[in-house]
């Protein structure tokens, strides 16, 4: 059934862009978030005619949905806590991002069990919930724009039962080749794709995530899997405006002032801003500063790693090893090398945006390394908003790499000792030549700004 608000335009994801706390005097606080798909959804009309399904993801959430306190344009699904858990911890997040990263240490994981079986059933259970929610709120024809890896089966659900919707799907991270994609089970990855496979398109970050989708799709499925699907791709960009206005606020001018004064006079900077997040490679590119310190006696005591690492997962253990590994091996660099006056790695396991900002306007050096990555906004981000110019250190294995490559200093994100030359060619490089390179990164960081990417996916799917 149909509701009689239908939506013309619907985005559907885990993360909504409302969130609710419960105060202790049990009232609800809301606080609203950013980002490409708000403000793209924002653009296209009023709440009347868009609409965002998301899930309920904490206390505060789920009290809203319960109250039936709402925001405009958006309904929160109440989804049951374990199953929440078990599609996105035990799949989406131990599995899918695991496989389309390459994070598998295969010779002890993944074991596919019944624990898994049991998991996967909550995932499909997940993804349902969504289909009907947007069954339910679609009007005729609308367009449905499904987001991420956490939801890949709900095209294919939702297509069952309204097939006079367009739906699009958008993935976010990379995508496995082949050989990778086929750890998976072999009915779970045909049931994924199938999934995937149920909108009319399918879109990524980069031609290459796109390319190993399409060959998944054929070895697993036959020659004619994409025949009524199309492949796109829209390659996220940065937010200019937002960031160079953000980048100049008091609090970023104060966060410089202390951050010069811990980095200390004439010193040179090799920045980095990731979540601990496995795939961010953050160990290599501290043992890659490492070894410039031990190759380049010169640098010591003329530079400073400014590292921002945020905990990301901590209710993982993998994750709680991987924070704690990055703060243990800074710590040993700093014992290491570190002197009176000169502290060699400055890190902070805490998010604050404001502080990023003025990291990425004083950075001489960006270091970007990831395993692997869909994008990696902070590739584009630092030329955008560099006050002097900076270099850019970038894997071979991000995203941007595809858009940014040319005017990067590229590197294989395994291999430490070349990280480390990187980093010295980097810090050496001359500063006209350097200043050229930024204007040329930032250009094409903000090809396709988030309103317009999001404009751009929309455009695509209801006029092809």
């Amino acid at each position: 059934m149909v509701s009689e608000r239908a939506a013309q335009v619907l985005v559907a994801s885990n993360r909504g862009p409302v969130s609710y706390t419960l105060r202790e005097d049990g009232t609800l606080a809301a606080k609203r978030g950013g980002g490409g798909l708000v403000s793209g959804l924002s653009a296209i009309g009023s709440d009347a005619d868009s609409l965002w399904v998301c899930a309920a993801l904490g206390d505060g959430d789920r009290e809203a949905v319960r109250r039936g306190t709402g925001t405009a344009g958006v309904r929160m699904l109440d989804i049951d806590a374990g199953v929440h858990a078990d599609a996105y911890n035990g799949i989406a997040n131990s599995v899918l991002w695991f496989v389309h990263h390459m994070l598998y240490q295969t010779p002890l994981e993944p074991a596919f069990d019944a624990e898994f079986r049991r998991q996967w059933a909550a995932y499909e259970t997940y993804n349902r919930a969504f289909a009907d929610a947007l069954a339910a709120e679609a009007a005729p024809g609308a367009a449905v724009l499904v987001q991420d890896y956490h939801l890949c089966l709900v095209p294919g659900m939702l297509r069952e039962l309204r097939p006079d919707l367009r739906i699009g799907h958008f993935t976010h991270t990379p995508w496995a080749p082949v050989d990778y994609f086929r750890l998976l089970p072999d009915d779970i990855a045909r049931r994924l794709l199938r999934g995937l496979l149920g909108a009319d398109r399918v879109a990524f970050l980069t031609r290459r995530w796109a390319d190993a989708f399409a060959a998944c799709a054929v070895d697993v499925l036959g020659a004619d899997a994409l025949d009524g699907t199309a492949v796109g791709v829209h390659g996220l960009g940065a937010d200019a405006d937002f960031l160079r206005e953000r980048a100049h606020q008091e609090d970023v001018n104060e966060w410089i002032v202390r951050l010069r004064e811990r980095v200390g006079e004439g010193r040179r900077t090799v920045v980095r801003v990731d979540r601990t997040e496995l795939s961010k490679n953050i160990v290599r590119g501290l043992l890659a500063y490492r070894q410039l310190l031990a190759d380049r006696p010169e640098w010591r005591g003329q530079v400073v790693h400014i590292a921002f690492a945020y905990p990301s997962r901590q209710d993982l253990a993998v994750y709680r090893e991987y924070t704690a590994a990055v703060r243990r091996l800074a710590d040993e660099i700093n014992a290491e090398y570190g002197t009176d006056d000169w502290q060699p790695v400055l890190m902070e396991l805490d998010d604050d945006f404001g502080r990023s900002l003025a990291a990425y306007r004083m950075a001489d050096v960006a270091l970007v390394n990831p395993i692997r990555d869909g994008m990696n906004l902070v590739a584009k981000e630092v030329p955008v908003v560099s006050d002097a110019g900076c270099a850019l250190v970038l894997s071979r294995e991000a995203g941007a790499y595809e858009e940014l490559g040319a005017d990067a200093i590229v590197v294989n994100p395994y291999d430490v000792t070349a990280t480390a030359t990187a980093l010295h060619e980097a810090l050496t490089m001359d500063p006209a030549e350097r200043s050229q390179r930024t204007k040329r990164l930032a250009a094409a960081s903000t090809a396709l700004p988030p309103t317009a990417w999001f404009l751009d996916q929309l455009a695509a799917l209801t006029q092809g």
